[in-house]
């Protein structure tokens, strides 16, 4: 028997659909709200409100938008990577220099 994992729409976060693979993410129409919309894995979500809930000293989640947000939370979720993995630093002075996450740095 498999295992089935959850997947929730990006645009409205009410949507789920459940499949038999495990993946980061699929890209399909959601019913609720109509829109092709990629459905993030749920371990991914909870991660992201996690880090809404209860952001980390250490890094500045507030000047992210929300898919970069949710791209930190991908990579914290499925990989081994961790927040000092992350270039988005809390002081003044890096905010002058790159603040949003690249996808070559996770």
């Amino acid at each position: 028997m498999s295992r089935s994992h959850t997947y929730r729409c990006l645009n409205c976060l009410d949507a789920t659909v459940t499949r038999t693979f495990d993946t980061s993410h699929l890209s399909r129409t959601c019913p609720d709200c109509g829109s092709f919309e990629r459905f993030a894995n749920e371990a991914v979500i909870e991660r992201f409100e996690s880090l809404e809930a209860s952001p980390p000293a250490e890094f500045d989640w507030d000047r992210l938008e929300r898919r970069e947000k949710l791209l930190v939370a991908e990579r914290l979720a499925r990989t081994d990577k961790t927040l000092a993995d992350f270039d988005v630093a809390v002081d003044e002075e890096a905010a002058e220099g790159r603040t949003t996450p690249e996808p070559g740095d996770a």
